[in-house]
């Protein structure tokens, strides 16, 4: 049985909006081994997409070590290189397919091109290879019954994404008052935005559950949730995948490039058309111009139709 070696060492939405490349080598290569280089923490996710035979667990390129075989195709579903290049490449692949890079003269593949949606740049690639992908299929595997909460998520890794957390605490204590049950999530890290919300919501301090959950436990928060509100985060992309309806905040990235499936209704995105730096120390100029009047009504439109 031959190995298949897709790379993917990144967060929560990443993997997510990898998952329709995936399922296309894993529909491509049925009969060998798909082993996805990922971070540990993201195994749960893996199983219930149920497109792969084993996680590698990789979490930093620069110590990345293969202790197998060369495997005979090795897919960089990470970036545009080198680093992701040269990761792959040490594993003495049969074959590597990955965007071409100046540094890599040797290795044919298609040009980087900023612009496309993130699902669609792996589903090009693997079609670049003659592989057919269906961009839809971004789905989990989860039973879970919706239990009517609403969960309100202030935090994002990159400060760019981060909303102010008066404005969550205005949505937030805009669905309380509303009757509904909130969940402030995130992770142990983002304990603090949590407290500082629920506080500003009027909610009580057990609203916030920050940290409280594991990725496992997390699928089914928002599985069963009736809406989630969120900056531009993995527990976005997660809501996606289990048929969640959500209300997105965007900036500095456009949701052409990492927002929902345009044909899904049941996910509104929110973005003020201000491309900006998403390596900046500081909230985007771009989702500052959002205020939470908006956020609040498409809060209720997604109420409305949901």
């Amino acid at each position: 049985m031959a190995v298949i070696l897709a790379l993917r060492a990144l967060g929560i939405g990443d993997l997510l909006t990898g998952l329709p490349a995936l399922r296309a080598l894993r529909a491509a290569h049925p009969d060998d081994r798909l082993v996805v280089a990922a971070p540990a923490s993201l195994q749960p996710l893996l199983k219930r997409a149920d497109c792969a035979d084993a996680l590698h667990p990789t979490s930093d390129l620069a110590a990345f070590e293969w202790p197998g075989p060369p495997p005979e195709l090795a897919v960089n579903l990470h970036g545009s290189g080198p680093q992701s290049i040269t990761a792959l490449a040490a594993t003495r692949p049969g074959t590597l397919l990955t965007h071409a890079h100046p540094e890599f003269p040797h290795l044919a593949g298609p040009a980087w091109d900023p612009s496309p949606h993130e699902v669609d740049r792996w589903c090009r690639l693997l079609e670049w290879a003659a592989v057919p992908t269906d961009r839809n299929r971004l789905e989990l595997a989860v039973d879970a019954p919706r239990l009517g909460h609403v969960i309100v998520h202030p935090g994002a890794s990159a400060p760019a994404r981060r909303w102010p957390l008066d404005h969550f605490g205005a949505v937030a204590a805009h669905l309380r008052e509303r009757g509904f049950t909130v969940v402030l999530t995130g992770s142990a890290d983002e304990r603090p935005l949590t407290d500082t919300v629920a506080m500003l919501a009027g909610l009580p301090a057990s609203a916030s559950r920050a940290g409280d959950h594991s990725i496992d436990e997390l699928v089914h928060l928002v599985a069963g949730a009736r809406l989630l509100v969120s900056a531009d985060t993995g527990v976005g992309h997660l809501a996606t995948a289990v048929s969640t309806p959500l209300v997105l905040l965007f900036g500095p990235v456009s949701p052409a490039q990492w927002g929902p499936p345009p044909y899904l209704r049941r996910h509104h995105a929110l973005w003020a058309g201000l491309p900006g730096d998403p390596f900046a120390d500081t909230p985007d100029p771009g989702l500052l111009a959002l205020t939470a009047t908006q956020v609040i009504a498409a809060v209720e439109t997604q109420l409305r139709e949901t």
